[in-house]
């Protein structure tokens, strides 16, 4: 029975991680791609892990793929957000038609000391 299981946790694992790397390839800008890696990504490694930890024959093969997961739980969003900030800064070219807040400039336009100047918005 654990055999059914565990195939079927590595099926779905590989859909999300299959899933994320078409996300990556077919959206159209950074904020996308971004998303998409992070969360089916995230969600595809946790499964194929969880598939492993049903298979493992030794605590010590559990403890090993729950410590991976630990690592990507806690990497993966510093990451994604540490990625979109810059990306948010540098100004990097967005899809057409996102939506922007009003006070986005203000967040946008703070630089801390020593980094270089925003570049303006074209048409400012």
């Amino acid at each position: 029975m654990s055999d059914w299981i565990a195939a079927a946790l590595l099926v779905a694992g590989g859909f999300f991680c299959l899933v994320a790397g078409l996300g990556v390839l077919r959206f159209k800008d950074t904020y996308q791609r971004m998303h998409a890696s992070t969360k089916a990504g995230t969600l595809g490694l946790g499964l194929v892990c969880l598939a492993a930890m049903v298979k493992a024959e030794t605590w010590g093969n559990v403890t090993e793929a729950f410590f991976v997961f630990l690592f990507m739980i806690a990497t993966a969003p510093v990451g994604s957000h540490l990625i979109g900030r810059a990306a948010f800064r540098a100004r990097i070219a967005e899809a057409p038609g996102t939506a922007h807040d009003p006070g986005s400039e203000t967040f946008r336009s703070h630089t801390t000391p020593g980094a270089a100047p925003s570049r303006p918005l074209p048409g400012e």
